[in-house]
C-alpha cells in the first residue's frame, strides 16, 4: 500500500475525493491506496466469500457480500475497504453514509468482516482489531495463510492460522484455527469449512 496524498483528510472529505474502481483507505486522516488482490490472495477472499455465501442463504438471513462498500471508523478519521465484508441490508436504512457513499458505520449493519493478511499485517492484527472492536463488529475474521503476521499472533514457528475475533462484553475474544481444525463461527455455527480447506485455496498450483 502507498500513502498518495500528504495533506490529511477527514472521512467526509476523503469519501468525496475518492474515485470510483480503485481500492483505498483512510487511514488517520491519510489517502493510501491499497494493493489490488492477486493470485493466491484472490483466491482466498473469492473461496471464503463463496462458502459464506452459501452459508447465509442455506439460513435465508438478509445479507450480501458488496464490491467496494467501506468501513468507517468513529475514533479517528479512518474507513477501511475489508477484503470481505457481510452486510445486514435491513439495518443499511440506518446508516447515513449508505445510499451516497457505499460507507458504514455501525456494527449492527455488518455481521462479519475478514481480512485476508499480506506485507502489510500489522493493519490488521494491531490497528483493525481494535478499530473493528470499537464500532461492535461481532465477529472478525484475519486470514493468515501465508503465515506472515507475528509470532505473538500465529505461534511460533510461524504457521498459516486463522484467527476468529468474537466480541463478547464489547471486547474481542480469539480462537486460533490450523490445519484440519474445523473453523467455529459464532455467527454460522453450522459452517463446516477447515482451516486448510481455506489456505489451500490460495496456494492450487495451477
Amino acid at each position: 500500500m502507498t500513502q498518495i496524498i500528504e495533506k490529511l483528510l477527514t472521512v467526509e472529505e476523503f469519501l468525496e475525493w475518492k474515485p470510483e474502481d480503485t481500492r483505498y483507505e483512510l487511514h488517520n486522516g491519510a489517502i493510501v491506496e491499497m494493493s489490488q488482490p492477486i493470485g493466491g490472495h484472490e483466491e482466498v477472499i473469492g473461496f471464503s466469500a463463496r462458502k459464506l455465501t452459501i452459508e447465509f442463504d442455506r439460513l435465508n438471513l438478509p445479507y450480501f457480500i458488496p464490491k467496494q462498500a467501506l468501513v468507517r471508523c468513529r475514533s479517528s478519521e479512518s474507513s477501511y475497504s475489508p477484503d470481505v465484508l457481510l452486510l445486514n441490508r435491513p439495518n443499511l436504512a440506518s446508516e447515513p453514509l449508505w445510499k451516497k457513499y457505499s460507507t458504514v458505520e455501525f456494527g449492527a449493519s455488518i455481521p462479519l468482516v475478514i481480512e485476508v493478511v499480506s506485507t502489510n499485517w500489522r493493519d490488521d492484527y494491531y490497528k483493525k482489531v481494535g478499530e473493528y472492536e470499537e464500532i461492535g463488529i461481532p465477529e472478525y475474521w484475519i486470514i493468515d495463510y501465508l503465515g506472515l503476521g507475528g509470532r505473538k499472533f500465529i505461534g511460533n514457528p510461524k504457521q498459516p492460522t486463522i484467527s476468529i475475533y468474537q466480541l463478547i462484553d464489547n471486547e474481542y475474544q480469539v480462537n486460533l484455527f490450523r490445519d484440519d481444525e474445523r473453523i467455529v463461527s459464532p455467527s454460522f455455527t453450522e459452517l463446516n469449512l477447515t482451516a486448510n480447506q481455506i489456505f489451500e485455496a490460495g496456494n492450487v498450483e495451477l
